[in-house]
């Protein structure tokens, strides 16, 4: 028998998915990996307007625990993407996607953790942010980070790169 949390998280991603395929959100669009598992979701994120991800189509998989939505989902792209904020296998760290509580290095605060209120919409939208706003000074991706600060246009050529990458894998 599925424990209680088991069965409350998927009752959300069920109802989060529907709400999503009943009113679209610009710049993503999400569905299940399987029909047959709530917890494995692929996302696929346009390259946000006025960015250098402009143009692009970066899929990820949003993975969720069993303990959903106490704990936060795992976000990878499985499209090449380079980004500072970006590990090399595709994983993404952001603060909203990090355990909740306190930071036991002092980085950031409990309240830009994640949070049971959080939605695969705020989560994507997050992501989406992200990729407008790199944050160089919590890297993931210690050469691109490095590449932001002291070589923008080595930047924006490996952004370029992956863009077309994108396009070509649709």
């Amino acid at each position: 028998m599925a424990s209680k949390g088991l069965d409350q998280g998927a009752l959300l991603l069920k109802k989060q998915l529907a709400d999503l395929q009943r009113s679209s959100v610009d710049g993503f669009s999400a569905g299940l990996v399987d029909d047959n598992n709530l917890f494995v979701w692929e996302v696929l994120i346009v390259g946000p307007p006025d960015t250098l991800y402009e143009g692009g189509f970066f899929k990820a998989h949003l993975n969720f625990p069993k303990e959903f939505p106490l704990k936060p989902p795992k976000m990878k792209f499985i499209s090449n993407i380079w980004h500072p904020n970006v590990y090399a296998d595709g994983e993404v760290c952001i603060s909203i996607l990090h355990e909740p509580g306190e930071d036991k290095f002092g980085y950031e605060k409990a309240s830009e953790r994640w949070s049971p209120v959080h939605t695969v919409e705020s989560v994507v939208l997050s992501v989406i942010s992200m990729l407008s706003d790199p944050n160089p000074e919590s890297a993931a991706n210690i050469v691109a980070a490095k590449e932001v600060r002291d070589s923008p246009a080595e930047f924006k050529r490996h952004v370029r790169k992956c863009v077309r990458q994108s396009q070509d894998n649709l």
